[in-house]
C-alpha cells in the first residue's frame, strides 16, 4: 500500500504547498480569558515536514481544525494560540484559521474544497490523527491537486502497518478509555493480533458488570453486557483489573472539581461508589505482563488520570512500557499525555499523535484520508 511521500512532489521551489495538520491540542482557558496550550507535541510533529518544504523554498500555507464549533465562529476555538507557537517554532509558515468555521469542512462540501485549494499547486497530508475523517481538507485537495504525506503521517501508517504484519511476541496490547462501545471494533481486531489484551479504565467496569460483579456507580454500558460476556468466553486473552480506587458517594472529581475521599476496592465496589482507577494488585500484575512482552501497543488512559488521586495506573502503566525493553507504540491523548508529563517520551519507540484514526487504521487496515492519497495525481 504505497503512499506518495514528499520526493514525489518534485520540485517545490516556488511553489505553494497547503498542509493539512493536526493542531488540535488540548488547552486551558486562563484568568484573563487567554487560553494556554497545555501540550504542544502535535504542533511539535509536524516541524520536519514544514520545515522540508520551507528549506526547498516552497511557499507553506498550514491548516488545521480545533475542537468542535460546529460550522460556526468560535473564538474560545480560534487557532491563534496554536500559530502563535508554530510561528516560535517555524516563522516562515502561515497558518490558515480552524477549518471547522466553515460548516463545509465536516460536510465534505466540494465548493469548500476549491475554495481551500485557491492559488495552491501542492497538496501535503500531515494529519495523521484526522486521517480518518471523510472531511473536505482531508479527501477534497488529493482529487486535484499532486499530492504526498508528510513525514508525520508516513511513519504513524508504517508504524501501525508493522504491528499488524510482523509483531515481536509476546504482542500485548493495553486499551483504557471510558467506553467499550468506542472500542469494541478494535478489540475484537485486536484479539487476533495479540497475544494478551489488558484492559482498564472505565471500560473495564462493564466486563465486571457483566460478570455479576457490583460495580457501584461507576460507568457501564448494559447494552454491551452481552458483548463483553461472549468475549470472555471466546478467549483467555483479555486480562481485566482486580481492584480499583474508588471515589466515595458525595465525592466529585476531574480537573477542576476534587472532593471526597478515594478508596482502594477489590473487585467489587460498595453502592453509590464510582471505580476512577485501577488499584495497586492491578498495576503490579499489569506490570508483570508488560515486562514480559516483546511488543506493546497503547491506547488510551487507566483512569481519570487529569484528576491526581486517579492517576497512580496510568502512571503505573507508562512507567512499565517506558521501561520494558521492547518496541512500544503508545497512541491516544491521554496515553501520550501521559507519557510527556511523566518525562517518558524518549523511551518511546512510537508516540503516535492519533487517537481515532489510530484505531481504525488497527481495525480496518486503511483510512480514507491514506485511500485519497494513492488516487491523488501524484
Amino acid at each position: 500500500m504505497y503512499i506518495p511521500q514528499l520526493e514525489d512532489l518534485g520540485d517545490v521551489d516556488g511553489k505553494t504547498v497547503l498542509v493539512r495538520c493536526d493542531f488540535n491540542v488540548p488547552m486551558t482557558k486562563m484568568e484573563n480569558g487567554e487560553f494556554e496550550i497545555v501540550d504542544d507535541f502535535r504542533i511539535r510533529s509536524s516541524i520536519p515536514t514544514l520545515k522540508w518544504l520551507v528549506d526547498r523554498g516552497a511557499k507553506v500555507i498550514a491548516c488545521s481544525h480545533i475542537g468542535r464549533p460546529h460550522g460556526k465562529p468560535d473564538p474560545d476555538l480560534s487557532i491563534a494560540p496554536m500559530a502563535k507557537r508554530l510561528h516560535e517554532l517555524l516563522p516562515e509558515v502561515e497558518v490558515l484559521e480552524n477549518l471547522r468555521f466553515s460548516k463545509g469542512e465536516e460536510d465534505n462540501d466540494e465548493a469548500f474544497v476549491k475554495e481551500l485549494i485557491k492559488g495552491v499547486d501542492l497538496y501535503v497530508d500531515d494529519a495523521f490523527g484526522a486521517a480518518h475523517r471523510i472531511h473536505a481538507s482531508i479527501v477534497g485537495p488529493p482529487k486535484y491537486l499532486r499530492s504526498a504525506a508528510g513525514r508525520l503521517l508516513a511513519k504513524e501508517t508504517q508504524v501501525l502497518s508493522s504491528l499488524l504484519e510482523a509483531p515481536e511476541r509476546p504482542f500485548v496490547g493495553i486499551m483504557g478509555g471510558s467506553k467499550v462501545s468506542d472500542k469494541m471494533g478494535l478489540i475484537q481486531a485486536m484479539l487476533d493480533k495479540v497475544d494478551t489484551l489488558i484492559v482498564g479504565g472505565g471500560m473495564a467496569f462493564s466486563f465486571a458488570a457483566a460478570t455479576g460483579h457490583s460495580v457501584g456507580s461507576s460507568m457501564v454500558e448494559p447494552d454491551q453486557f452481552d458483548t463483553c460476556r461472549r468475549l470472555l468466553g471466546s478467549t483467555d486473552k483479555i486480562v481485566l483489573p482486580i481492584d480499583c480506587i474508588a471515589l466515595d458517594k458525595e465525592g466529585k472529581f476531574g480537573r477542576e472539581q476534587q472532593s471526597g475521599c478515594a478508596h482502594d476496592c477489590d473487585v467489587d465496589i460498595p453502592a453509590g461508589w464510582k471505580g476512577l482507577d485501577i488499584g495497586p494488585k492491578s498495576r503490579d500484575m499489569f506490570r508483570e505482563i508488560i515486562m514480559g512482552a516483546k511488543t506493546i501497543l497503547w491506547n488510551g488512559p487507566l483512569g481519570v488520570c487529569e484528576d491526581p488521586r486517579f492517576s497512580a495506573g496510568t502512571i503505573a502503566v507508562a512507567t512499565a512500557v517506558a521501561q520494558f525493553g521492547g518496541f512500544s507504540v503508545v497512541g491516544g491523548g491521554d496515553s501520550a499525555a501521559a507519557i510527556e508529563q511523566a518525562g517518558l517520551a524518549k523511551y518511546i519507540s512510537h508516540l503516535s499523535t492519533g487517537g481515532g484514526a489510530s484505531l481504525e487504521f488497527l481495525e480496518n487496515g486503511d483510512l480514507p484520508g491514506l485511500k485519497a492519497l494513492r488516487e491523488s495525481p501524484t
